[in-house]
């Protein structure tokens, strides 16, 4: 019977010496193991093996992390429909996950075990040997229960890696000075259009966070950012496009799922291709082939559009030093979408983060209001991921009034 958890499990997990020595990492099937089964959660890549560990895996084994196995994940990590990561950590099978963020999942798989779920800045951590979806929107987060294990494994897996085309150039960031950064009076901006698809419960409960913030040393501030609402778009189009072309590589022909019933060379790749994916997955594609062939004006200028909004959330830190926005129920209860439309009503509070590759920090509500069964996502600009580690430490440590950064 298959595990329902796991996608593969090793037997005999080895230990090793370093920062991260005898702490059990989860990490998903879409990231390369040598000599473990490497799907991604999809029958396009059924029974493939790579022969070399990932860069982010490599440094959890050489940190000393213990690798208990891959745990079973969406289908290319699109959405959580499928996802156990959740599942693992509230069993504890794990005291930290390395999964793909793609519009939030990390974030929201997170939140919903009660850890904290964290976004680097885009191309902070490589890339090289996950099996992704959406090159330039995806990144590997990190869940966890302490805000200290977060750090610590950002500290092993932030650098560079000359495998990695989009990894940032510039100065590698320096994850020990998190708790060495004084604390000081915060500014937090809340994006009014971020609350609109908020039921009034979980207005309330975002509300009453935001006053006990407000007794806390932090002063904040609404802002309105009319053009909020073209994250979502741009996130569609460009995402889809780059999976669309991301994915044509998995044609039956070099690795994965070959049709057994094909009576020429075209019907065996036709009928491959429609074997290999599920029904979201296929949307998804479908749309990004219709802007690549069809309509690739649309594409252009959603791509002008991102780099405006790029420019506009820049300037939004001109004004404070963080971004405050809630993570609805929606985000957290999205098994079973089959419809892209559904996927993105809930992921849409993610998504901005993804979209211009800032650094985002989910936290448990629990932390703010023992009611608030949904998250708080704190963002900053982008490789400022020390600052706002150090930021969520200072938050949480006034919240719970204790010395520890772990979540109850």
């Amino acid at each position: 019977m298959p595990d329902p958890i796991f996608a593969y499990r090793d037997a005999s997990p080895a230990a090793g010496e370093g920062p991260l020595s005898n702490v059990a990492v989860l990490i998903q099937p879409n990231l390369a193991v040598r000599g473990w089964e490497c799907g991604a959660g999809s029958v396009a890549l059924e029974k493939y093996v790579p022969l070399e560990d990932a860069t982010a895996v490599a440094k959890l084994k050489a940190a000393g992390a213990i690798l208990p196995g891959s745990v079973r994940m969406a289908e290319l990590g699109l959405g959580t429909d499928g996802d156990r990561m959740a599942d693992a950590l509230k069993q504890g099978l794990g005291q930290a996950a390395v999964m793909t963020d793609l519009m939030g999942e990390a974030r929201c798989a997170a939140v919903a075990s009660r850890c904290y779920g964290f976004k680097p800045s885009y191309g902070l951590i490589s890339r090289f040997g996950l099996n992704g979806l959406i090159p330039s929107m995806e990144c590997l987060g990190v869940a966890a229960r302490s805000l200290d294990t977060i750090t610590t494994i950002m500290a092993v897996l932030a650098g560079p890696d000359e495998r990695d085309s989009s990894m940032r150039r510039e100065a590698a960031l320096d994850f020990s000075q998190v708790n060495q950064i004084p604390e000081k009076p915060l500014t937090a901006g809340v994006i009014r259009e971020s609350l609109q698809g908020l039921s009034p419960d979980e207005a309330k409960h975002f509300e009453q966070a935001l006053a006990r913030l407000g007794t806390m040393n932090v002063r904040v501030t609404a802002i309105n950012f009319p053009d909020y609402e073209l994250f979502r778009v741009v996130h569609q189009a460009v995402g889809s496009v780059e999976a669309s072309s991301h994915a044509g590589k998995y044609d039956g022909v070099r690795y994965g799922h070959r049709t057994a019933n094909a009576e020429n060379w075209n019907e065996m790749y036709l009928r491959s291709r429609a074997e290999s994916f599920g029904l979201l997955i296929k949307s998804f594609l479908f749309q990004g082939a219709y802007f690549q062939f069809q309509n690739y004006s649309a594409f252009e200028h959603a791509c002008r559009i991102r780099g405006r909004l790029l420019r506009q959330t820049l300037d939004l830190f001109e004004r404070v030093d963080i971004l405050l926005a809630p993570l609805g129920s929606r985000a957290l209860d999205s098994s079973g979408d089959s419809c892209l439309e559904k996927l993105y009503d809930h992921f849409e509070p993610a998504l901005p983060a993804n979209v211009v590759g800032f650094p985002a920090l989910a936290v448990p509500g629990e932390i703010w209001d023992p009611d608030m069964n949904r998250g708080l996502q704190l963002i900053g600009p982008p490789l400022a991921d020390v600052r706002l580690l150090a930021a969520a430490c200072q938050l949480v440590n006034a919240a719970s009034g204790k010395g520890t950064h772990d979540a109850e």
